[in-house]
């Protein structure tokens, strides 16, 4: 077997013709309930930082589940793509576990028995290695997409695109870690992972979701409301696929408020057809939270052609970033003191802590200029072609060499206009609890890149957006087509926002809002709003 990095422990070529006697790990006790604590596990002494690194380890009831469903003889090879300090590899005594943090993988060594550890880079073992392995489980490492990056992310991806799959420039490291691995499975493999619950709405996971459909003969997806990770703001779900080589025609899908452990997965709840994934609900998985009913009431009311999405109506945006907020939003005193031109400043909504009430005034921003709040955007237009004295003192300041420096402003020209600048008819709360509003722009100014802008297409009524954006089925599809960010907090991205349904009249006069009510509640309780 080929490898590149460090080895922890000696090679093994093949499995010794004896493999140790005893079965596989018993599951953890339940007599505490669900919930109970854990047992104790070695504290993991780590090089890297463990958020930076993605490092969170699994409870002994989720490794232990895994592991007696995938490992099905004492002789199949278990691969773990990122074995942290060992906790999945210690419950098979035939498993191959890599990782990269020097100090995990000595305390993976130690504790996982005759179990083999690679301290190396997953990406750069699996370009070099020819094993191949009967199944894989782990908890792969969620590293964003703007710290996953460099050498390795361009080895991931480009191992990726050997598997046939694609990912996006926003793609976070546990997909790729997910469709390597699986392409190391002997044909009949199986794996069993801890995934985001990204992976039921996140557009760079469809690649991974689509490739196992397309690599598996089974897929199924447990959905967990409680979290897994208490301290952690990002829900876990998990994922079962089984015999590599064939092809589902469907995705299992299976709910549960709180996990226990289990030899097996849960019985699948629900058997999603994989044309209904990918052209209903746009393989997207969230919807399948709410019960049947309301996800059937949801998509006879997408269907019927009276039914209109926010694109139809209006365009949706993000506002705009300056690069250095301090310096580009003044307060009414400052701009005085520096004898600014009130021409170059633009009243502002900061966030949305400014937007109370459903209409925003002239009145109200009057009172935040009164109460000397820092509202007022420095706007200087690009095409302006002298600046007054004043304007040139402000930007040749401290401040303004402070902020000419910040990665935005170094990369625009020139460096003190602040670009896409819009005074739309709406605003959009795009982080929210448990309402999102829109807030119509009576006052006419902008907004930062805190708030969506809401434009009206031409020829469509703002009145008629305002009606439609009032019902409870509207407020529905905002949890459905957005996705939860942690602590609670739901937010809709320009291209969720821009699905999101508004029913006509006659369309909301036949909807059962009782119904659509506990929909609302349901998927509220999923991102711990409530």
């Amino acid at each position: 077997m080929a490898t590149k990095g460090n080895t922890a422990r000696r090679p093994v070529e093949e499995p010794p013709d004896d493999p140790p006697r005893g079965g596989l790990p018993p599951l953890p006790a339940t007599d505490n309930g669900p919930g109970a604590a854990e047992s104790p596990e070695p504290h993991r002494v780590v090089s890297l930082s463990r958020k930076a690194a993605g490092a969170y380890y699994t409870p002994d009831s989720v490794t232990v589940s895994l592991i007696r469903w995938v490992v099905r003889s004492e002789r199949d090879r278990m691969l773990d793509p990122a074995c942290g300090d060992g906790r999945f590899i210690s419950r098979h005594w035939n498993s191959v576990g890599i990782e990269k943090d020097v100090a995990a993988a000595r305390q993976a060594a130690g504790r996982a028995g005759n179990a083999l550890v690679h301290n190396a880079d997953f990406f750069a073992w699996a370009e070099q290695t020819t094993e191949r392995f009967d199944c894989a489980a782990g908890n792969p490492p969620f590293i964003r997409y703007q710290t996953f990056k460099s050498e390795a992310r361009a080895r991931a991806l480009a191992l990726c695109a050997d598997a046939g799959v694609v990912f996006s420039g926003l793609t976070s490291s546990w997909a790729p870690f997910l469709v390597v691995a699986a392409s190391l499975l002997k044909r009949g493999g199986r794996v069993a992972f801890v995934v985001p619950a990204e992976i039921g709405h996140a557009p760079y996971a469809a690649p991974a979701l689509e490739y196992f459909v397309q690599s598996f003969s089974t897929v199924q997806i447990i959905a967990v409301r409680k979290k897994l990770f208490p301290n952690l703001s990002e829900d876990c779900w998990l994922l079962y696929a089984d015999n590599f080589g064939g092809k589902a025609s469907e995705i299992l899908f299976s709910v549960l408020d709180v996990f226990c452990p289990t030899a097996t997965p849960p019985a699948p709840q629900l058997k999603l057809s994989l044309f209904e994934w990918r052209r209903i609900w746009r393989r997207r998985l969230r919807p399948l939270l709410i019960p049947t009913s309301a996800r059937e009431l949801y998509q006879h009311v997408a269907e019927r052609p009276d039914t209109k999405r926010l694109s139809d109506l209006a365009s949706v945006g993000i506002g705009y970033v300056t690069g250095g907020n301090d310096f580009f939003h003044l307060r009414p005193s400052q701009a005085e003191a520096l004898d600014l031109p009130s021409s170059l400043l633009q009243p502002t909504v900061r966030n949305s802590r400014y937007l109370l009430g459903d209409c925003l005034t002239v009145d109200a921003v009057s009172r935040w200029q009164r109460a000397d709040e820092p509202v007022l955007l420095l706007h200087i237009p690009k095409e302006l072609a002298k600046l007054p004295r004043s304007v040139n003192l402000y930007l040749e300041s401290a401040a303004g060499q402070q902020a000419r420096s910040s990665y935005k402003c170094l990369h625009r020209n020139p460096w003190y206009s602040v670009p896409d600048v819009h005074v739309p008819e709406f605003f959009l709360t795009y982080l929210s609890g448990r309402r999102v509003g829109l807030v119509r722009n009576q006052a006419r100014i902008t907004c930062t890149n805190a708030l969506h802008y809401v434009r009206l297409r031409d020829g469509q009524s703002a009145s008629n957006l305002v009606q439609a954006w009032q019902s409870p089925f509207t407020q529905l599809s905002c949890e459905l087509e957005g996705h939860p960010l942690g602590g609670g907090v739901l937010k809709l991205e320009p291209r969720e926002a821009s699905a999101v349904l508004l029913p006509s009249a006659t369309a909301k006069a036949q909807i059962d809002e009782r119904e659509v009510a506990a929909a609302i509640a349901t998927m509220q309780s999923w991102r711990h709003y409530c």
